[in-house]
């Protein structure tokens, strides 16, 4: 019987040498973990939908922030809820906003942590859109303005990257231009440059009070299906300044994560958004799949597609799993 000069198997014999040849490694460094963050003190308000995830007050926050580091997670991306919620989310960029004291708590706290914040209105807006309304659509042109407000109000509390996840048009040139006026240069823009509109969003929308109250998010938010207008909104982005390029969300578009992998050489993160947590979380509890091994060869999947940076929920517990091995 005729074999192979070449048998595959010759190297999967024994772990340790799967692990020499191993083409993709996940490191604890590669993760960020996402925070929802609201007034009042030792808060834990359960998100229903994400099993393990709350909304924090700020020292609860704080809390969580340090257990993380000390798993080895460097950095940490802030969502706010407010107190109050206007048509123009005055909140967002207001001195004593949510996440402007909640950066001023971290860096005070923890001045080595990686403070990235979110910079879009969704949250803060009476009508839970992203941006400035005129008639029944986002303003994009008035929404920069807001943005760039919010932007440098983050910077001034001490963020070290903001991250525009609004997906106006033209918002990293108008956000590095006011970084840099105001005395900013050093703070880097992660852009949600490829930011799709997707139905993997929808626990998100009870963790950050977020629903839009009309409509939907489908003018300003990418279509599904185009993988070659991702590649365009990228380009832009970098043409206008972004540090760090993002795709949004992950799982279902490592296509997308791939090609532009291929196609820009600046620092690319994939966020995996709450409805990949979550049906992950939903089918463990029922005992379908073992919720660790398919957390991880999910994680893997999106770091072998092309992503430096995975901003997950899974973040903590995925850095328990690497500290193991």
């Amino acid at each position: 019987m005729y074999f192979p000069v070449y048998r595959g198997r010759r190297m999967r014999r024994t772990e340790q040498l799967r692990s020499l040849v191993r083409e993709t490694a996940l490191s604890v460094n590669d993760l960020i973990l996402p925070l929802f963050v609201r007034f009042g003190e030792n808060v834990r308000q359960p998100i229903s939908s994400m099993p393990g995830h709350f909304q924090l007050s700020m020292d609860c926050m704080v809390e969580e922030a340090r257990k993380a580091h000390q798993l080895g997670i460097n950095g940490v991306l802030l969502f706010g809820i407010p107190e109050n919620k206007d048509p123009l989310g005055s909140e967002a960029y207001s001195h004593e906003g949510v996440i402007q004291q909640a950066v001023r708590q971290l860096k005070d706290t923890l001045p080595e942590l990686v403070v990235i914040t979110d910079v879009c209105l969704c949250e803060y807006t009476s009508h839970g859109h992203c941006g400035v309304i005129s008639g029944q659509d986002v303003d994009n042109d008035a929404t920069l303005e807001l943005l760039c407000r919010m932007a440098v109000s983050h910077a001034e509390a001490g963020a070290d990257i903001v991250a525009p996840s609004d997906m106006m048009d033209g918002r990293i040139g108008a956000i590095r231009a006011s970084l840099d006026e105001n005395g900013f240069p050093s703070v880097a823009i992660m852009s949600y440059a490829a930011k799709f509109a997707s139905a993997f969003y929808g626990p998100f929308r009870e963790a950050a009070d977020s629903a839009p109250q009309f409509g939907d998010r489908k003018t300003y938010q990418m279509d599904p299906a185009n993988s070659r207008e991702a590649l365009r909104e990228v380009w832009l982005d970098v043409e206008e300044g972004a540090d760090i390029v993002m795709v949004k969300p992950a799982l279902p578009y490592l296509d997308v994560i791939r090609e532009v992998r291929d196609s820009f050489d600046l620092p690319l993160a994939a966020y995996s958004v709450s409805g990949e947590f979550a049906m992950v979380k939903a089918a463990a509890e029922k005992g379908w799949i073992d919720g660790e091994r398919i957390m991880m060869e999910i994680l893997l999947a999106i770091k072998r597609a092309g992503a430096d940076i995975i901003i997950t929920y899974n973040a903590v517990d995925a850095a328990r799993l690497l500290m193991q091995k």
